[in-house]
């Protein structure tokens, strides 16, 4: 199953209308979607408005592979679970979003090597067609690092 979130904040009707023309061309039926309250209703996937937490998170367990807006809590669930992730930013510049820090978490994410990245609407159709390429980098835990920790404490002793 190919599970689709636009996060729970604004609809991304943008993405939702290239997975969903691309799940019909392709003959896919295993693709469903979190689409957001008020957003637009696909055609041909599955899908919901909003998952209860825990659907959410089965949802993103039971993935072969996650398809999202740049959300950072999406993005650590996917790389909870172990899941490949290919993200594509909500752009405040098409009314998406109220900033463009999407764009700014997904250059991050992608240099650090934890998500593919589609940053325009080609790159997206493209890359849905080498679904089956992504790779998970592997799980992270629950948990900030021992060293993020301890970061914080130090910086919380020294103010």
């Amino acid at each position: 199953m190919i599970f689709v979130t636009t996060g729970t904040a604004l609809p991304f009707d943008r993405m939702i209308k290239i997975v969903d023309a691309w799940a019909q061309e392709r003959g896919r039926n295993d693709v469903f979607a979190q689409i957001g309250i008020g957003g637009w209703k696909p055609q041909y996937l599955q899908f919901a408005d909003l998952l209860h937490p825990s659907e959410f998170a089965e949802r993103v367990r039971t993935a072969t592979v996650v398809i999202s807006h740049a959300g950072i809590g999406t993005i650590l669930s996917a790389l909870h679970y172990e899941k490949p992730i290919l993200v594509i930013p909500k752009l405040a510049s098409l009314g998406e979003h109220r900033n463009e820090h999407q764009t700014a978490t997904a250059r991050r994410m992608m240099e650090m090597g934890n998500v593919n990245v589609a940053f325009d609407d080609d790159q997206l159709r493209q890359r849905l067609d080498r679904l089956d390429e992504l790779q998970s980098i592997g799980r992270i835990g629950p948990f900030a690092s021992e060293s993020l920790l301890g970061g914080l404490r130090s910086f919380i002793h020294d103010v």
